[in-house]
């Protein structure tokens, strides 16, 4: 079939402030070559119907009529979109589409991805003209409400507001965000940084899905650290969707940390530690300081192995492979970190010795994922866009 739209909406990867941004912390983040390509003819009455070259089966849905359950389907993000879109806005006219992913799925946001690529579609099907964070706004409320994951604005925002060769940060408090160039050792923000610079990315074999692994748990563990971080000193309690570990000052956490249970005052240590190695990161990225960068990244992922306590066994051996290789500035987990991926900054003259490091290494421990490990090397990109 011939379309009349093509919307590329790229997978993210994020190097520092993981597991922050629903607490209300710093992220950064990088929106890569790799993702999801939607294409799509507007129809002349309502309905939704969708292929996809990724997932089996159809979908088929009206998209004037309100919402139903969850299907737990492949359809439920084309659905959620729907959702968070007619909230706002009058949606006459559906799609005939077509999905493809060009990376397996886990690790990568991959379901962020989707989700932009349908919030943008049905915008341009009814004439609805949205900026770029508007798309993350409403994607982000269509995970929270309909899928039902508890996560912030990182991936979205990588996703949508992606900008090639320079780093997204942005403050999940007050949503302000800015795009860095690296500064090379000019410090003039204009090296060529894909000579120095690329991204790895690790599959472990593993799939995943965020709704069913611990990802909820552990947002709600960070929520009871600052609860009892405000029992402990006599202040009033917020509701506990109002309760952020971002409105604690860390001097309280100091005063509190050992009072708590250990369990809580980990994941709170996560979330001040990582608010501090952003900070660190972004200076290091102005100035061109990749093996800065990276060692905060690697200290970032040992920071989610013991205090926010995710990883599985096959993404740890990863890590603790790569880590030890010429060429590989830093790296840690891609997305929650529970199965997934592996993410890894690497010098690009030490492609192939990386390749094959990690490759032998880790199928060495776990040769049942020999057919589904994978690698892959990509670059930074621009955010969801028309093609």
């Amino acid at each position: 079939m011939d379309y009349q739209y093509h919307i590329f909406s790229p997978y993210r990867v994020c190097p520092l402030g993981a597991h922050v941004d629903h607490q209300h912390g710093l992220v950064t983040g990088f929106a890569i070559d790799k993702g999801v390509d939607l294409w799509f003819n507007v129809r002349s009455d309502s309905m939704v119907n969708l292929t996809s070259g990724s997932f089996e089966g159809a979908v088929s849905f009206d998209l004037a009529k309100p919402v139903q359950v969850r299907e737990k389907h492949w359809g439920d993000y084309a659905r959620g979109a729907k959702y968070a879109l007619r909230k706002r806005f009058e949606l006459k006219y559906g799609i005939d589409g077509h999905l493809q992913g060009s990376l397996p799925v886990g690790g990568l946001s991959s379901s962020a991805a989707v989700l932009i690529a349908y919030v943008m579609a049905f915008a341009k099907a009814n004439g609805v003209e949205l900026n770029p964070f508007e798309v993350v706004l409403i994607a982000s409320e269509a995970e929270r409400e309909y899928i039902g994951l508890n996560n912030g604005l990182l991936d979205q925002a990588c996703i949508a507001l992606g900008r090639k060769n320079e780093l997204l940060f942005l403050d999940c408090d007050n949503n302000e965000y800015r795009h860095i160039k690296f500064g090379g050792e000019t410090g003039e923000g204009n090296t060529d940084i894909n000579n120095l610079f690329e991204i790895g990315i690790f599959f472990s074999g593993l799939t995943r899905s965020l709704v069913n692994s611990d990802y909820n748990l552990r947002v709600f563990e960070c929520k009871t650290a600052a609860w009892n971080m405000l029992a402990y000193t006599d202040q009033p309690l917020k509701p506990f969707d109002k309760t952020f570990l971002r409105d604690i000052p860390k001097s309280t956490f100091d005063k509190t940390r050992d009072a708590m249970p250990a369990r809580f005052a980990r994941r709170a240590e996560h979330f001040y530690s990582e608010y501090r190695r952003v900070r660190q990161g972004v200076t290091a990225w102005e100035t061109g300081n990749l093996p800065l960068f990276g060692q905060l990244s690697f200290d970032s992922c040992e920071s989610s192995i013991h205090n926010y306590e995710c990883g599985s066994t096959e993404l740890i051996a990863i890590y603790n492979i790569m880590r030890q290789l010429p060429g590989v500035y830093g790296g840690r987990f891609s997305g929650a970190g529970f199965k997934g991926a592996v993410i890894a900054l690497i010098d690009p003259a030490h492609k192939a010795e990386i390749e094959k490091a990690v490759t032998e290494q880790y199928l060495a421990q776990f040769p049942e994922y020999e057919k589904t490990f994978k690698c892959y090397f990509v670059k930074t990109d621009d955010g969801a866009r028309f093609v």
